[in-house]
């Protein structure tokens, strides 16, 4: 189970397949985390383009079902979720990637840009 760690937070994160990077923003509401990709959104996509991208998905930051925790900042968490994103692409050594979210996750993708 790879997490990456910024400071106090730490964030789990799957991935799967290869070729161009695919993250996926999972569902769920302040619930989002990687397991609700099976129950929660109409198909699963790291089930679904694991053959043609290299997907990374990654529980949100304190979710009750997810393993990622740490503090959120009171002035700016919607920043603080975008810059879990972005650090974990850093980590990876990822600068160029797709982005598909779902129910919260898509009005996040706005943050990344």
């Amino acid at each position: 189970m790879p997490f990456y760690e910024r400071g106090p937070v730490s964030i789990f994160y799957e991935e799967v397949g290869s070729g161009f990077p695919l993250m996926i923003i999972p569902g769920g509401g302040l619930n989002s985390s990687i397991a609700s990709l099976d129950t929660s959104v109409p198909f699963n996509p790291m089930n679904t383009y694991k053959n043609d991208f290299r997907c990374i998905a990654a529980d949100l930051r304190n979710a009750d079902s997810g393993q990622s925790s740490g503090p959120l900042e009171i002035d700016r968490p919607w920043d603080a979720y975008s810059d879990d994103q972005l650090g974990l692409m850093d980590h990876l050594g990822i600068q160029e990637f797709l982005v598909m979210g779902f129910c919260i996750g898509g009005p996040m993708i706005p943050n990344l840009l």
